[in-house]
């Protein structure tokens, strides 16, 4: 098949690029090499660069977009703005990529540009799920309201359940679970989701929505100061530099490492998946941030001073878990990646690229500055 990829040249897109083209595929590339994530990189990888038909434009510009669409049998659909607390600053801009972008694909589909297209996949995120699924030893399975920042300032950093105020514990997500983003870049992810869902029962396209968690491996960009904890931590820990922790540092996400996710984007291309579904792909664990930092910093020789801050960002969950039984129901899906083992090879692949100017300090100022870093 003829595939589009949409933000294909970043770090999940180069990873299924090679998949796909192993797999028989043909790919073109639709992407604007964002210097926050590319660092002025301009190019594809080197051993994609002759075999891929590659595109360099912005998605919500038509003029781009529906030439790169002509021949598309499938699209998935990257592209997008991902800074959780970024998102909260820069609003126009995460609209006008993430959700203009998207919004534009379906005018050149209804408008008959792209008559080929057979199956979307769209990456949308956990992160529209805001804090989540929980459990009451009373009210059984609760959705807690983004937590206060009043609370927050005082150290209350843990969930209650909404109906009777008692400790509730976090419980594996299911996609049934009401939407409650809590971050700008969250409710652009619902928004893209369900157009892709809504247009491609109304188009009867086959058409999925894959809610990564906390996607990392070889290949993610250790220039982008605004996303990734292991990036930001392994940089920090390189350098010998302290590691800041924000809240009480038992917030924790469910990392899953790029081969897997790549593996479950794929099977979305596969003939036998019918549909339109949104599906959670994740690792089926949870790790809390001071144990990643711990990890993070033993691997580098324990250089760095490990500081719990007690700081939050507005946008922030508390835990992260995807359940991931649709994703085995209807994509055979099974994460195969150990955390452990996904960290430490991401580790090895950061020990042979040169340290990343530090940004970091950067980005948490201007968080601070907007009133959007707290603590």
């Amino acid at each position: 098949m003829n595939v589009l990829i949409t933000g294909g040249a970043g770090f999940i897109g180069t990873h299924l690029t090679r998949n796909l083209l192993e797999a028989g595929h043909a790919v073109t590339v639709l992407d604007n090499f964002s210097r926050q994530i590319h660092a002025g990189e301009t190019q594809l990888a080197p051993d994609l660069r002759a075999h891929v038909n590659l595109i360099s434009g912005e998605v919500a510009d038509d003029s781009v977009l529906g030439p790169a669409l002509a021949e598309a049998e499938c699209v998935v659909h990257l592209a997008a703005e991902t800074g959780t607390g970024q998102s909260m600053y820069e609003v126009s801009r995460y609209e006008h990529t993430n959700l203009a972008g998207t919004a534009l694909i379906y005018e050149c589909l209804t408008k008959g540009y792209a008559r080929k297209v057979q199956r979307v996949v769209v990456a949308s995120s956990r992160a529209i799920y805001g804090e989540g699924a929980y459990h009451c030893e009373t009210h059984g399975t609760v959705y807690p309201l983004p937590r206060s920042s009043s609370e927050k300032n005082i150290g209350l950093f843990d969930l209650l359940c909404p109906a009777c105020g008692e400790e509730c514990l976090a419980i594996p997500t299911p996609e049934t679970a009401p939407l409650q983003p809590t971050s700008f870049y969250g409710l652009t992810k619902q928004v893209q989701e369900q157009t892709v869902l809504l247009f491609g029962k109304v188009l009867e396209i086959p058409s999925y929505a894959l809610r990564y968690q906390n996607v990392y491996g070889p290949g993610q960009s250790l220039n982008n100061p605004y996303t990734g904890i292991l990036a930001i931590f392994s940089n920090l820990a390189r350098a010998g530099k302290s590691i800041q922790i924000f809240e009480d540092g038992q917030e924790s996400r469910d990392f899953v490492y790029i081969e897997d996710v790549v593996r479950a984007t794929a099977a979305c291309l596969s003939p036998n998946a019918k549909g339109c579904e949104a599906i959670n792909i994740g690792s089926d664990e949870r790790t809390s941030v001071i144990a990643v930092a711990q990890e993070i910093n033993a691997f580098f020789g324990n250089a760095s001073e490990i500081k719990v801050t007690g700081a939050f960002r507005e946008g922030d969950i508390r835990h992260g878990m995807a359940d991931l039984s649709k994703a085995r129901e209807l994509l055979d899906y099974q994460p195969i990646w150990k955390f452990h083992d996904g960290l430490r090879r991401f580790l090895s692949w950061a020990t042979d690229n040169e340290l990343a100017e530090d940004r970091y300090e950067e980005s948490l100022s201007e968080m601070k500055e907007r009133g959007l870093l707290r603590g």
